[in-house]
């Protein structure tokens, strides 16, 4: 895993929902060696450990981070003003593995679903679902169409999209696709596992943990996943965050 400290110069920092933020990033060397699926790990001035959030992009010399305020120090980083320098470390994890000539349903659920944007900037035409709890929660719905995708919006309150989970849309469509990437809450990922299992498709999964190094060196972020028949710990930012949904051993 290759990675590296940069100091990155913050071009806007703008709310685009109810308590979520766009952060763009000017990245001077050109391309950006990213993939889809993997994690930037910003320093928070202040705070001794770093925020994992899921790259939404990074395309034109620009990384975008888009991430919900859920403590003091997401707090601190929705209040940094353009023209600052931000300490990034990245890129960090395994993503999604896409290939050519498969049509993909991509889901994400609330804060998961910024990573499945640049997901979709790497497949040919592939169906998005996206769930939130509801309308002031929605993001990024036009961005997906930009980028070429199908999009399906669901809210569990029906003020948004059409009312349910993003499991009932992957029901209704999942003969249409030949592969499922999803990021979001444990519960949902657990479900759209079970969908995939039932109906045979191969499912990637991007796991939701709290880390502190971001590198695998801590035991923070530990999950245990079935390998060549025994269960076995790994790390989500070292080994994951993305992993096979039918190797992922899931709690409850």
């Amino acid at each position: 895993m290759k990675y590296d400290i940069r100091q990155l110069k913050l071009l806007s920092n703008d709310q685009i929902a109810d308590g979520i933020f766009d952060m763009r990033l000017d990245y001077p060397e050109g391309e950006i060696p990213v993939q889809c699926g993997q994690f930037a790990h910003v320093y928070v001035p202040g705070k001794s450990l770093r925020r994992p959030i899921s790259v939404c992009d990074a395309r034109d010399g620009v990384l975008r981070l888009v991430y919900q305020i859920k403590g003091e120090g997401t707090k601190i980083m929705s209040q940094m003003q353009p023209g600052c320098m931000v300490d990034v470390l990245a890129p960090l994890g395994n993503g999604f593995s896409v290939q050519p000539g498969k049509r993909y349903a991509l889901i994400g659920g609330g804060i998961g679903v910024p990573p499945m944007l640049y997901t979709a900037a790497q497949c040919d035409h592939p169906l998005v679902i996206t769930g939130f709890r509801n309308e002031k929660l929605v993001i990024l719905q036009d961005d997906f169409r930009t980028a070429g995708a199908e999009v399906v919006l669901a809210t569990d309150d029906g003020t948004a999209g059409q009312k349910g989970f993003v499991t009932d849309v992957l029901r209704e469509r999942i003969a249409e696709v030949d592969e499922v990437c999803a990021c979001g809450p444990t519960p949902m990922l657990r479900a759209i596992a079970q969908v995939c299992r039932e109906f045979g498709k191969p499912c990637q999964i991007s796991l939701e943990e709290r880390m502190a190094c971001g590198i695998g060196a801590c035991l923070v972020c530990a999950v245990k996943v079935r390998k060549d028949g025994e269960e076995i710990m790994q790390h989500v930012c070292k080994n994951g965050p993305v992993f096979n949904a039918e190797e992922v051993v899931f709690g409850g």
